[in-house]
């Protein structure tokens, strides 16, 4: 991840998975995440790009047609947290290269909010710490 994205500038601890059994069938019981952010800005419309070359790690990382690490990139501004996917869905925006982007979380009055279709786990005040986190020190990246 240094290689394609350059130095993180933070580091989420590793937390257990614990909120569906979705990857369960293809990378087993016991999953793991773990958030990392790079000090390397990135500008919106790049995002598709990236999904793609983590979709190739993913692939490149596999055994056996199933995948070890599932990387889910996306980017967060002063207002919100955005995810990219491949999977199309009605709140979800279609930004180019059959990749989606979903606002996953918006910021305002100091802190992170879910939608109705948020992911549980990015629901969780551990989850939404570190994005506080990040926003900080992207707030003193900006110009």
């Amino acid at each position: 991840m240094v290689k394609e994205f350059g130095p993180a500038d933070k580091e989420s601890k590793i937390m257990d998975f614990t909120y569906t059994s979705y990857y369960n069938e293809e990378m087993g019981v016991g999953i793991k995440r773990q958030f990392i952010s790079f000090t390397r800005l990135i500008l919106p419309e790049q995002l598709p790009g990236i999904k793609l070359l983590t979709n190739k790690m993913e692939q490149d990382l596999a055994l056996e047609g199933k995948r070890l690490v599932n990387i889910d990139p996306g980017y967060l501004s002063l207002a919100k947290v955005v995810l990219a996917t491949t999977k199309d869905y009605s709140h979800r925006l279609y930004l180019g290269q059959g990749i989606y982007g979903e606002v996953t979380l918006t910021y305002a009055k100091g802190k992170f909010s879910p939608f109705p279709w948020t992911y549980p786990d990015y629901q969780t005040q551990a989850y939404q710490q570190f994005f506080r986190e990040i926003r900080e020190i992207y707030k003193k990246q900006l110009p």
